[in-house]
């Protein structure tokens, strides 16, 4: 079988950081995936919310096609009208003044981390530089994002770590005021922490972070790189607690499968920083951002997210209709469901071996499907799930 051949090919030359499914993913079309061997996959995955549109949306590989016949890359000495047209719309659609564009989204937390450190210098001078996160929480695999992360299980192997973090415990109003004193630039926290186990922050504490921290002049960083682009059912899924941090990252489903961060600053810390402050070679390549304008184009286009939100209505009653469902938080179409008796990662694996691509977060099951996904897509999807789920 080929796919044997390759998972020996690629094991000998790339290295193991990754638990691989043995799957060999060859064509995608829509919400469908077929591997070397002609066997088909329904993903419910989306490359972890990153195929936001599925494979190959037509709207979006002409886009793309189209730019690499134009030109594929310069360097940020210089401009390109499509960098331009996609960062208009994108600052428009989430209401911030400015973006800067790197590759992941660790790149757009470290440039958020950035942005409010020298925001903070700038005012104040040295010593206010601490970064409170959240526990559980997850914002990047870089040294710096790492040391933001709030989950101890990633603390290991790689010291020292970045200083200048504090955790406090998420929905904790009394413990966060308890840590906003005068050495803190920025609170970092995500609205549903996703690589924490599809955990939903409440809205009190949200609106807290955001009250506290301006009567301080402490900016608000949202870590929406799984939650943006539309994946919780607005936008950023800040939109749904009524606040407007002063930052916003963005990555996964941004370019529709192309590597693409985002950090979007408000007009307070908008112009921060100054040239040579900070900079990323392949940030804003044209390529990725012919891509995420025809994302942005979709998830933008009238009625667009009100399917996103029916659908996720459906998806939520089929996973409870299913008897060993404990339960199913999330929001929109980024939802994480309990089990009663059976191991995420057991039926994570059976799901592959019968057709269904999805996902894990800890303990619970994870589901990102693409945002345009079908009403019998969903059907199928659940079918095979349930016939796990009963056995």
């Amino acid at each position: 079988m080929q796919n044997s051949t390759t998972i020996e090919q690629f094991n000998a030359h790339v290295m193991g950081t990754y638990g691989r499914y043995p799957v060999v993913l060859e064509n995608g079309a829509g919400r469908t995936a077929s591997d070397e061997d002609g066997k088909t996959y329904l993903d419910f995955g989306s490359g972890i919310g990153t195929n936001s549109l599925g494979y190959c949306n037509e709207n979006w590989a002409e886009a793309v096609c189209a730019q690499v016949r134009k030109i594929q890359h310069t360097s940020n000495y210089y401009y390109t009208k499509v960098q331009a047209d996609f960062a208009e719309k994108l600052c428009e659609t989430a209401g911030y003044a400015k973006a800067f564009f790197g590759n992941s989204g660790a790149e757009a937390n470290e440039c958020a981390i950035k942005l409010a450190r020298k925001y903070s210098f700038d005012k104040y001078g040295k010593g206010r530089h601490v970064i409170i996160t959240l526990n559980n929480s997850f914002h990047g695999r870089t040294l710096c994002t790492l040391s933001a992360t709030g989950q101890e299980s990633f603390h290991n192997y790689f010291f020292p770590f970045v200083e200048g973090f504090v955790n406090a415990e998420p929905n904790d109003i009394p413990a966060l005021l308890g840590l906003l004193d005068d050495t803190v630039c920025a609170v970092m926290f995500e609205c549903v922490q996703g690589e924490g186990g599809v955990v939903q922050l409440d809205e009190a504490f949200v609106k807290a972070i955001a009250d506290e921290c301006a009567k301080r002049d402490i900016l608000t960083i949202c870590d929406e790189v799984q939650t943006g682009c539309g994946r919780t059912g607005t936008f950023l899924a800040s939109e749904q607690y009524g606040i407007k941090p002063n930052i916003t990252t963005l990555a996964k489903g941004l370019a529709g499968g192309l590597p693409i961060g985002a950090c979007l600053a408000d007009e307070t810390c908008a112009d921060v920083l100054s040239a040579g402050t900070h900079g990323s070679t392949f940030g804003g390549n044209p390529i990725s951002c012919a891509g995420g304008l025809a994302v942005l184009n979709t998830v933008t286009a009238d009625g667009f997210l009100a399917e996103v939100n029916a659908k996720a209505a459906y998806f939520r009653r089929k996973l409870g209709e299913i008897p060993e469902v404990a339960g199913v938080d999330g929001l929109g179409l980024m939802l994480g469901i309990r089990l009663k008796t059976k191991k995420a990662g057991e039926i994570c694996k059976a799901c592959a071996e019968n057709g269904l691509l999805i996902l894990t977060a800890k303990e619970k099951l994870r589901f990102l499907p693409p945002l345009n996904i079908a009403y019998d897509e969903i059907d199928a999807g659940m079918e095979i799930l349930s016939a796990l789920l009963t056995q």
